[in-house]
């Protein structure tokens, strides 16, 4: 019986071929899905943790900039002429009063020369017309007295009066000739002294804008010759943005790198903050200034500076990466801390004894979610954050230090629905 049901179903499979392969992959496809779901699951991921750690915590405004001396003079000329020499060069020291630069002289004697000699002219003429004084008055003192003993006529005293009055005003003439010529002496020898460009400070040469041989024409505006400046400190310009520039507060702690000297960094302090914007790419920029001190000049004009204005730092500090963290629940947690006022306030914590170091920042405490991996199970766990950036975050409350956080969950373990913490292109909370 058994061998002619064979028989007859190898006749039925012959006859309609195509529905017994249908068959058979169901078969196979409901096999490997019974396989796969017995199993956990065909997406089972690794759990990725890591331990809390101590560390340091930045929380920084980044800017560009360029350097300039906080202290620098462009050295012009106040006369016209043609530059006869130049007696610096580039990067050279100078003192106060050392002598830069010569313009040609000889015009500017000439009008020396050509004052003096008029000044002595006048200077003559003042001394005959004060002689002539001398006999006018005598001349007038004579027809006096005879006057009065009717000796000579009242025609004759008329004159020698007059006389003296003719020559006391010239002689006034001749006085106010000599002070017009002596300002004007005095022009013409400031004029010679211009020719010579001295150092009006201390400093450095760090750059020549005239050519020995050029000719400069100081008659509409005045000419530069070169700059100095004291490169003993130096000011970094960083353009700021005006979406970061509310972050900003005067007195708070700066630092930059330069393209040269990437691990080295240089302090400061906020200076000043200019309230005249630039327009860069339809972007809007403030210049930012803080000084640095450059004892061994080897920060030069218009270098780039990489800026990082501290808004907030926690130095050895238990920290975490920041795709650890899960925001809170909406609504109430049950068991969950209730927060109190003094949680709310920025701390500075000092090293002590509970290994955690010194935070300081305007930024109060923050709440969060993490897991945490306890032995073979994941629980979740309420921290206050302090002090965080894009990468990792100041725990303060809520973690100790060698605790592992999960930095990204199996799908479907953990108690909240949705992708895991850090996924997609692997950013955490906002800040």
């Amino acid at each position: 019986m058994f061998h002619a049901l064979a028989t007859r179903f190898l006749a039925f499979i012959r006859r309609v071929p195509r529905l017994a392969l249908l068959a058979l992959g169901l078969v196979v496809l409901g096999l490997g899905a019974w396989a796969v779901f017995s199993s956990g699951g065909g997406d089972k991921r690794p759990t990725m943790t890591q331990k809390v750690a101590i560390g340091d915590v930045e929380d920084t405004v980044t800017a560009v900039g360029a350097l300039q001396p906080l202290q620098f003079v462009d050295v012009g000329t106040q006369v016209s002429g043609q530059v006869k020499k130049l007696h610096v060069t580039y990067g050279e020291a100078v003192t106060q009063g050392k002598l830069l630069a010569e313009i040609d002289p000889t015009i500017y004697q000439a009008q020396v020369n050509a004052g003096e000699a008029q000044l002595l002219n006048l200077q003559a003429q003042l001394a005959q017309r004060k002689a002539e004084r001398t006999l006018a008055q005598q001349q007038l003192g004579r027809q006096k007295a005879l006057l009065a003993e009717r000796a000579t006529s009242q025609d004759a005293f008329d004159a020698a009066t007059s006389t003296q009055k003719v020559n006391a005003a010239q002689i006034a003439a001749l006085e106010a000739q000599i002070k017009q010529a002596t300002s004007t002496l005095n022009v013409s020898r400031a004029n010679l002294g211009y020719t010579k460009i001295y150092a009006p400070m201390n400093g450095v040469v760090v750059d020549l804008i005239a050519k020995q041989g050029q000719t400069l024409n100081a008659n509409q505006t005045a000419p530069l010759v070169l700059r100095i400046a004291d490169l003993d400190t130096m000011t970094v310009y960083a353009q700021v943005s005006e979406a970061d520039v509310a972050k900003l507060k005067i007195g708070m702690g700066a630092y930059f790198t330069t393209l040269g000297q990437v691990n080295r960094k240089r302090y400061g302090k906020l200076r000043q903050i200019i309230p005249t914007p630039q327009l860069v790419n339809n972007v809007v920029l403030y210049n930012s200034l803080f000084d640095v001190e450059n004892p061994d000049h080897d920060l030069l004009t218009q270098m780039t500076a990489q800026v990082f204005f501290v808004i907030a730092e926690a130095k050895q500090v238990p920290v975490v990466p920041v795709t650890a963290l899960k925001p809170l629940p909406a609504g109430p947690r049950a068991g969950a801390p209730k927060a109190t006022a003094d949680a709310q306030q920025p701390t500075t914590t000092k090293p002590g004894g509970d290994g955690r170091g010194e935070a300081r920042g305007q930024r109060p405490p923050r709440k969060f979610m993490v897991n945490v991996k306890d032995g073979s199970s994941i629980v979740e766990r309420e921290v206050e954050v302090g002090v965080m950036n894009r990468l990792v975050a100041e725990i303060k409350t809520g973690l100790s230090v060698g605790d592992e956080v999960v930095i990204e969950l199996p799908r479907g373990e953990g108690n909240s629905g949705g992708p895991p913490p850090g996924a997609g292109m692997g950013r955490g909370p906002r800040i």
